[in-house]
């Protein structure tokens, strides 16, 4: 098979490998447990998962979503999580090729995973994953020169004093948490594309609850998590940042 569609295919396997062990991530890391011991077991029964049972996608599918040892339900959320690294993953190799961007990118679209998935269950994004994200784009703008330093620091600063305003106006309505991951975006980004990446994931959040509101899913009083938006945001702006910045600079903000 060529190497064209053979490399994708592979990006795409490894993501869905990895989006499981992200999902084990995300359960474990808000209750303190090791990510490592024990083994996977079913939470309700709380027997050992074999290994033929966590074949990324398609145990889900044999399995037909339930614990082969007591019938609990599986959430939908193990195959969902999966299919989305992966697809993740292999959009990153056909965007970046084998290249620093990518490695850049398939650590960044892990960490945003995680995050995103604790945020949407437990409305809380670690220090410890956000200090991750920080020392990653630290670790690029110093040794790839990508962003440059100014444009890190610039991302940085606008990205923290525009979420830091919304946390003002709306007077509690979003988390140090969230000021503090716009930061780190911005400054993995840089300057336009970070303000942009924040700005964007606002725009989605405000969409969401919108509709939420509409179908009756949420009243007015109920929060929404803001880290799995900014982590959309980024991701979005990281895979065409360029075209998406100037568009907005000179039909928004130059308008």
């Amino acid at each position: 098979m060529n190497n064209v569609y053979v490399e994708p295919v592979v990006f795409f396997v490894i993501g869905i490998i990895t989006g499981s062990f992200l999902h084990l991530c995300a359960y474990r890391l808000p209750r303190r447990k090791s990510i490592l011991f024990p083994s996977s077991h079913c939470p309700h029964c709380t027997t050992r998962i074999k290994a033929v049972d966590l074949v990324p996608l398609l145990s889900y599918i044999w399995l037909q979503g339930k614990c082969r040892f007591c019938g609990a339900r599986i959430s939908i959320s193990h195959p969902l999580i999966e299919l989305l690294t992966g697809l993740l993953f292999m959009i990153a190799y056909l965007r970046f090729g084998l290249s620093t961007m990518l490695i850049k990118a398939l650590l960044l679209i892990s960490l945003l995973m995680i995050i995103a998935m604790i945020d949407l269950k437990h409305y809380v994004i670690p220090n410890k994953l956000t200090a991750l994200v920080l020392l990653l784009g630290l670790a690029f703008v110093l040794f790839t020169g990508e962003p440059t330093i100014l444009s890190a620091l610039t991302g940085f600063g606008a990205a923290f004093l525009f979420l830091l305003f919304l946390a003002l106006v709306s007077r509690g309505g979003m988390g140090g948490g969230d000021i503090k991951l716009a930061a780190v975006i911005g400054l993995c980004l840089g300057w336009p594309d970070g303000i942009t990446a924040v700005l964007l994931g606002c725009l989605l959040a405000g969409l969401v609850g919108l509709l939420l509101l509409l179908l009756r899913v949420k009243n007015r009083k109920d929060a929404i998590p803001l880290g799995p938006f900014l982590a959309a945001g980024a991701l979005i702006m990281f895979y065409g940042g360029a075209g998406i910045s100037s568009w907005y600079l000179e039909n928004i903000l130059l308008y």
